[in-house]
């Protein structure tokens, strides 16, 4: 069964209420916990450690209730990028630690601005149901029969900018490769800086990251900023080579060297002569390879099979791999020499999930060259994304990274044949992610006896689908009644009704 979490920023009311100063009620968070039940509660606070604490305290006498306080400095209680971010965070930090978890936001503590933050991301990157309480009319869920597009950005950090800038300062211009990498938030920004500023000198480049991350793109950019950029780019990928020819693959063969080699052949490290070498996924490399490629980059020669003669090479070496490389090098799969041969400048590209405010420009930029690429095809129209469809894609964790967004959207683009993209077109695009959340009940291993109350945890179960339903179908109940089985949308309304979710 899902937890259920209330979510919350600890206001001056609450904090009044604790100290006793409050002629009526008990402040909007108490309120909440007295009347709705929640397996968790989680408070933000920019407040001072002990009136947070003295809160807590207090509303574990008030209510029963254990709650966990995530400590923030805000800039400002009004300044919206620093909510925004403070609350991802948090957010983020829930959702990793289990994604199954039932959110509610109580928009009614804090200012007007965390009340907007908590709206825009329920409707957005962190689906959860919205509350607000009062003395007159008790706690009450919020219906917004809308969707919002998730594209807010919080502000520039202007700190982390001028380290960026101090980090790029004397480099020549950035060259259009690097221009090609879509990106906006900050630890991209850093990434590239970092790029940049190893592009320029002659050493070696390990590049990690999850499939998909692009790993490839980058090596490129940093090879266009390069004195080696007028010479050749080799990319050889290392676990697509069949392992008895990676031999003759990188270092060439002579003519007779074996059976059906009719010609000589130049292997990748001459190919690469004067340019740059990058060997892809470096990680997959046959031990044996990986003795012969660090002779190679220690003593600058090559010798081709069949070949007693060595010559002299000179490449930079870039290699990726989506491995951990120091994980397989402390377990004996990959040659520690080899490693710190390769890992002089090491750059990391984060995954898509952790790339907060880009999956957006990704989207416009991959939308464009969809609809750009079949300007001629007879009978194809423009698409563009709903705001659910966005919103879903926003959601989405991408263990196939930008790759596995790009071909998600030129399916959904294919598949539909208006020009809006729907949530639900958009839904059959993606590929299922299972979510495993081990250690937490399921509904159907609850002991019996004690607190179990078989009524209130089907309401509980009915609650939950119902208003899920109506949010991911942009409050069409007939849409809605599908998603959860239901005959048609009258009986969607008295469901509805009849678990007090109000439409």
């Amino acid at each position: 069964m899902k937890r259920a979490a209330l979510v919350a920023w600890i206001g001056l009311t609450d904090l009044r209420a604790s100290r006793g100063e409050l002629r009526d009620g008990v402040g909007p968070i108490a309120q909440a916990v007295q009347q709705r039940s929640f397996d968790e509660i989680h408070l933000l606070s920019d407040h001072k450690s002990s009136d947070s604490g003295g809160f807590v305290g207090w509303l574990k006498e008030k209510t029963g209730k254990t709650a966990k306080i995530w400590n923030v400095k805000l800039k400002g209680p009004t300044r919206f990028s620093d909510i925004y971010e403070a609350a991802t965070s948090v957010l983020g930090a829930l959702v990793e630690t289990d994604a199954e978890r039932q959110l509610t936001f109580h928009v009614s503590p804090g200012t007007p601005a965390m009340a907007a933050v908590w709206v825009l991301l329920a409707k957005t990157k962190f689906p959860a149901e919205l509350i607000e309480s009062s003395l007159e009319e008790g706690v009450k869920t919020i219906s917004l029969p809308f969707e919002i597009a998730a594209d807010y950005l919080p502000a520039r950090d202007l700190e982390r900018d001028d380290a960026i800038m101090r980090l790029t300062q004397g480099l020549p211009p950035e060259v259009a490769e690097f221009g090609a990498i879509i990106h906006r938030c900050q630890v991209m920004k850093t990434t590239i800086a970092q790029a940049r500023r190893v592009a320029v000198e002659d050493v070696p480049v390990l590049i990690q990251g999850e499939s998909g991350t692009g790993k490839e793109l980058l090596a490129r950019a940093i090879h266009a900023s390069s004195r080696r950029a007028s010479q050749p780019f080799v990319e050889v990928n290392c676990g697509a080579i069949p392992g008895e020819l990676v031999e003759s693959e990188l270092f060439g063969h002579t003519k007779g060297a074996f059976t059906g080699a009719f010609t000589a052949k130049a292997g990748y490290l001459e190919a690469a002569d004067g340019g740059t070498l990058f060997l892809d996924e470096i990680g997959e490399l046959p031990a044996p390879a990986q003795v012969k490629l660090l002779r190679a980059l220690q003593a600058k020669k090559i010798q081709r099979v069949g070949s007693t003669k060595p010559q002299s090479v000179d490449f930079r070496v870039m290699a990726a791999t989506n491995r951990v490389l120091i994980d397989d090098v402390a377990e004996g799969r990959f040659r520690e020499d080899l490693f710190h041969r390769v890992a002089v400048g090491v750059l990391t590209l984060p995954p898509l999930r952790d790339r907060p405010g880009d999956i957006n420009l990704l989207i416009d930029h991959f939308l464009d060259q969809i609809n750009a690429d079949r300007d001629d095809t007879p009978g194809w129209i423009h698409k563009n994304l709903s705001a659910g469809a966005r919103n879903l894609l926003n959601q989405h964790p991408w263990p196939g990274n930008i790759r596995e967004l790009s071909n998600t959207l030129c399916r959904a683009a294919i598949w539909s044949p208006d020009q809006i993209v729907t949530t639900d077109q958009m839904r059959n695009a993606l590929f299922p992610v299972k979510r495993e959340v081990p250690g937490h009940d399921t509904i159907l291993n609850r002991s019996l006896g004690g607190e179990l109350d078989l009524p209130e945890l089907i309401a509980e179960v009915a609650r939950h689908y119902l208003s899920r339903a109506y949010q991911e179908a942009d409050g069409n109940k007939s849409a809605a009644c599908r998603l959860v089985g239901l005959p048609n949308y009258q009986t969607f309304t008295n469901w509805m009704k009849k678990y007090g979710i109000q439409s």
